[in-house]
């Protein structure tokens, strides 16, 4: 990539360790910091004249009080081209300003320089004060950049300065991606974590809510992972594992429906409750003595109040639920996706508006050895909600009339009332045993805490003064329940490091101190040491972006991707670079191909995603969806054919190294409606898109990362939605120890989920990364495609996503393909003028 862009731009593709030191000599506060002064001050005298009164530690300036002057609030932001990578706290009232702050940043950008904007903050936003600016050729190649640089800037004075030190690594001298996670001999995870990696788990891998016996081919795996691989049933152990909890329940959720229910098609004996719907099954836990506690996200455009009942614009039934739980021992908190309160009253709507909590997981205790019990911890896509329940089998109209899906018909793409197809919903989940089971807990406890807290505050206005909230159980207290405060770590284990189904199992999110309780929000060292990043007065753990960037990164044979949603790297789009969505992952990806070309290896993408995002296809948000994705796979394929182009490889396409895929599918039905009953045209053509709503990656067949989130900037920022997710692995499974292939449980999984989508098992399949494979695939998935769209019979389920690319990489609909069947809406999207870019992004 470097080679094609222009003299003046360098891609830097690595690792920026960058320390922020402090400034000097800052000009005095300006006419808009006085006005701040004012608001803030409220009615006090006018400052003094200025007169430097630098601290003796931390060089903050004077302070406002009565007499003395009044410095700048400043705070450094640092960026490239479109996109703001790193922000320092806010150092209040200070000319000579010490922020000490370090930054692990992740660059895959094309830069001219390195921009350092020096800016006051104050009521009408951030001020700029000075810059600095050092070229990317420079920081290519020196080994450390340190020093003091002069600000220039209308605002900076002759001898401001910024004191900065910074290191860049490139991605081919940096150790940790010599070799996947999974091989890494030091078997240190994903690096400078809020969780670290944690040993001698066990992980159960599942696809869709529920598998019935004998759909799926059998897996063979290696003989010591097991023989062949299990498919295993999410939604059916999950109703097991609540009518057998002994103490806690909690569940987190972006919706969360009581009236769902989660056996339906029983694969050994219901257990106690296991008949009952979800609701019912937690109140009947409550009253046995069970601590039942539900985190949901509240919707604020829903609401059942004053006899006004809406059900919301993205209907999760939180007030319904919240209503049915009302009056019984369950405890029920919706809770909204509040804002930092150290944001601005503007950002704070924006974020309490537009953004949500979207983490979803499952926590209950389970029988340990002996008597103990121990926390087990489900997560994934799991949306406990209506419209999630299926099986590979995707059924359209079979079964909508039965126990299976007679209450619980979900498409939401179709107004009421009209005869339509139920949507298949495809989804990726996981349980987590061992002590990564307590990560999650201790996130769930952190959450839980922040959205109570309002309780708390009422209470005590009302003279509990010692009150506190007692909702969860204190596991510690209890000393039949393994805990890390009342075990050693070791005994909170359940594999052996020499079991071959032993696992490593590591915990990632995306979130902010706006969200949780415990997050240090006034020592930046404490937070620096727990590897949270401190971005102006906001805490942020971002680490499920950096999973997956040093996955990708490590990967060396073959990445599979299934995700609800694929946008970002806007910064590297041909339009609209400013869009926001900055996410590094489709850039990262790109890349990697890359450096295989250059490196004459092979290397293959897979990525699945729905035909359209959820909804009417022809609306403006959907649309604009689509518009950015058709925008990062513009990006992609240009980078790849690019390197194609620079290696003179003139046989080989873009294709032979990544493509996008969606799914579907095909069903007779011999029902005919009621002439005054209206149809749609998707009832008419008995087809109809699978919604993939799964979240997950596979690398090289031995480690998965899956979770809650999705591949866009909402999911991935840290500071917008909130997410959960684990990476995991089996050592004795890897191509480290193996020197070949590995056929543990994650090739297991992976040619599980293949199986499902292709509808066969070939040899191919085996070795994704090979050009043989790459070419099957397509196949399959271009002639089901074909049949898709002229009402032929698939081979499974796999489409070819309805794109075209030429040999320089550019991208356009499929000819005969421009909208998508019975439903309209261009495949590629369009742009809106009317939507904000942060909603769709």
């Amino acid at each position: 990539m470097a080679d094609s862009l222009p003299d003046h731009v360098l891609c830097l593709h690595g690792d920026l360790d960058l320390r922020i030191i402090s400034a000097s000599n800052l000009p005095h506060v300006p006419f808009s910091g006085r006005l701040r002064w004012c608001f803030s001050a409220c009615a006090r005298p006018p400052p003094s004249p200025p007169r430097d009164r630098r601290g003796p530690e931390d060089g903050l300036g004077s302070s406002d009080r009565h007499g003395e002057i009044i410095g700048p609030d400043p705070y450094v932001t640092v960026r490239i081209p479109q996109v703001t990578i790193a922000r320092t706290r806010v150092v209040h009232n200070a000319q000579s300003p010490r922020w000490d702050q370090r930054f692990l940043i992740a660059l895959a950008h094309p830069v001219v320089d390195l921009e350092f904007r020096v800016k006051d903050d104050d009521i009408f936003g951030g001020q700029l004060i000075g810059i600095v600016k050092i070229p990317a050729r420079e920081i290519a190649d020196r080994e450390v950049i340190s020093g003091s640089f002069p600000l220039v800037g209308p605002s900076a004075k002759l001898n401001s300065a910024l004191q900065l030190e910074l290191k860049f690594t490139p991605v081919e001298k940096t150790p940790e991606y010599r070799f996947g996670i999974a091989g890494d001999p030091t078997h240190q995870g994903v690096r400078h974590t809020y969780f670290p990696l944690r040993k001698g788990g066990r992980v159960t891998l599942y696809q869709d809510a529920h598998v019935v016996d004998g759909l799926l081919p059998n897996i063979e795996l290696d003989s010591d992972a097991g023989g062949f691989y299990g498919h295993e049933k999410c939604w059916e152990d999950i109703c097991h594992a609540i009518s057998e909890a002994h103490h806690l329940i909690y569940i987190v959720g972006w919706s969360v429906f009581y009236k769902i229910k989660l056996i339906r098609e029983h694969t050994r004996p219901l257990p106690r409750g296991g008949d009952l719907t979800l609701g019912d099954l937690l109140k009947y836990k409550s009253e046995e003595g069970v601590r039942v506690l539900l985190l949901i996200w509240d919707d604020r455009t829903s609401n059942d109040k004053y006899l006004i009942n809406m059900g919301g614009v993205m209907q999760t039934h939180d007030e319904e639920t919240r209503k049915f739980f009302r009056h019984s021992s369950v405890n029920c908190v919706l809770a909204p996706r509040y804002a930092s309160s150290k944001l601005g009253y503007i950002k704070q709507q924006v974020v309490g508006t537009m953004f949500t909590h979207h983490q979803k997981c499952v926590l209950v205790d389970t029988q340990a050895s002996g008597n103990y019990r121990k926390i087990t911890a489900f997560i994934g896509g799991i949306d406990l909600s209506h419209g999630r329940y299926d099986t590979p089998e995707h059924r359209l109209f079979r079964d909508v009339d039965t126990h299976v899906f007679e209450d619980d018909f979900y498409n939401p793409t179709f107004s009421a009332g009209m005869k339509a197809p139920r949507q298949p919903w495809h989804d990726l989940h996981c349980q987590i045993e061992g002590p990564a089971a307590y990560d999650v807990l201790r996130n769930f406890e952190q959450r839980w805490r922040k959205a109570t807290r309002w309780k708390e505050f009422s209470l005590f206005v009302k003279g509990k003064k010692h009150w506190h909230d007692d909702s969860m159980i204190k596991i510690g207290r209890i000393s039949w329940i393994q805990s890390p405060t009342s075990t050693e770590s070791s005994d909170l284990h359940v594999s052996k490091e020499d079991d071959p189904n032993n696992w490593h199992v590591q915990i990632f999110r995306s979130i902010d101190s706006g969200s949780v309780k415990g997050f240090p929000t006034k020592k930046k060292d404490v937070a620096e040491k727990q590897n949270l990043i401190v971005t102006k007065d906001v805490v942020v753990d971002r680490s499920i972006q950096a999973a997956y960037i040093q996955a990708i990164r490590s990967a060396q044979h073959f990445i599979y991707i299934e995700n609800q949603y694929f946008l970002g790297s806007s910064y590297a789009w041909l339009s609209y670079k400013n869009a926001g969505a900055d996410n590094l992952i489709p850039m990262e990806l790109a890349l990697k191909i890359g450096s295989k070309i250059r490196a004459s290896e092979r290397f293959a993408v897979y990525i699945v995603i729905p035909m359209w995002p959820e909804g009417d296809p022809t609306s403006a948000t959907v649309q604009e969806i689509l518009f950015w994705q058709n925008q990062t796979m513009q990006m992609m394929y240009r980078v790849v054919a690019r390197e194609l182009k620079q290696m003179q490889l003139k046989d080989s396409h873009p294709q032979d190294y990544l493509n996008f895929y969606c799914l579907g599918k095909r069903e007779d039905n011999s029902d005919q409606p009621s002439p005054d009953i209206a149809v749609s045209e998707a009832y008419k053509s008995q087809r109809f898109m699978i919604y993939v709503h799964a979240k997950g990656m596979v690398v090289d067949d031995e480690y998965v990362l899956l979770g809650s989130a999705n591949i866009n900037q909402r999911s991935l920022a840290g500071t917008k939605d909130t997410e959960i997710a684990m990476g995991a692995y089996q050592p004795h499974h890897t191509w480290a120890l193996k020197k070949r292939h590995p056929r543990g449980q994650v090739y297991g999984y992976r040619m599980s989920l293949w199986a499902e989508h292709l509808g066969e098992v070939e040899g191919c399949f085996n070795e994704p990364g090979s050009l043989e494979c790459v070419k099957k695939v397509n196949e399959i998935a271009g002639n089901n495609w074909s049949n898709f769209k002229a009402k032929g019979s698939l081979q499974g389920h796999l489409l070819q996503y309805p794109i075209q690319v030429d040999q320089e990489g550019k991208v356009g609909p499929l000819p005969g393909s421009e909208e998508f069947p019975d439903v309209g809406g261009k495949v590629v999207g369009a742009h809106s003028n009317t939507l904000p870019d942060v909603l769709t992004t």
